[in-house]
């Protein structure tokens, strides 16, 4: 039986080159595929947040995260089930133009699914569709059978439910000294 489960792994480091690598490392020297992958500034100022999703047993994920918070620019590390986290995905469309010539069909293609237009060229239109990797997928499988130029998909973007657990932490730092 395969115990694997998706997690969301939130790692709060200090913003220097080289270190994406290192987390990175983390996870190829223990055979781990990463599904997704997000780096970005956090709310703190000079801290940056990575944002991994990944599919592994609980004892993986406990081990993982303990091997992340011990790199020496690592702040903290923690990791969340899907019921912890508010996520989202954006993903981009490039469509040929003619697709939208032949009546209504695309555009309330596009209104299904919650999508809207960035930008319209004479060779082909932008569609943008922010949700779960399931809803942007699913536009994908219906744009593929209209035509499609290219497509791209950002890794999740993602909040805890409880407040951010970094403040906690650094709070319970300055406590303990």
């Amino acid at each position: 039986m395969d115990e694997r489960k998706e997690y969301t792994i939130s790692v709060y480091t200090e913003n220097y080159a080289g270190l994406i690598q290192r987390v990175v490392t983390i996870f190829t020297r223990r055979n781990l595929n990463i599904d997704s992958l997000t780096t970005s500034k956090s709310s703190m100022p000079d801290i940056h947040r990575f944002t991994i999703v990944i599919r592994v047993t609980p004892t993986q994920i406990e081990k993982l995260v303990a091997a992340l918070d011990k790199q020496v620019d690592v702040i903290k590390a923690f990791y969340y089930e899907a019921d912890q986290v508010v996520y989202q995905e954006i993903a981009l469309y490039k469509v040929p133009t003619q697709a939208f010539s032949g009546g209504d069909d695309m555009e309330q293609l596009v209104r299904r699914h919650n999508a809207r237009i960035l930008s319209i060229e004479p060779e082909y239109i932008v569609i943008e569709k922010t949700g779960y990797q399931s809803e942007t997928e699913a536009l994908l499988l219906e744009l593929e059978q209209k035509g499609i130029y290219e497509f791209v998909r950002s890794g999740r973007v993602a909040i805890t439910k409880a407040m951010e657990p970094l403040n906690k932490y650094l709070k319970s730092l300055e406590t303990a000294n």
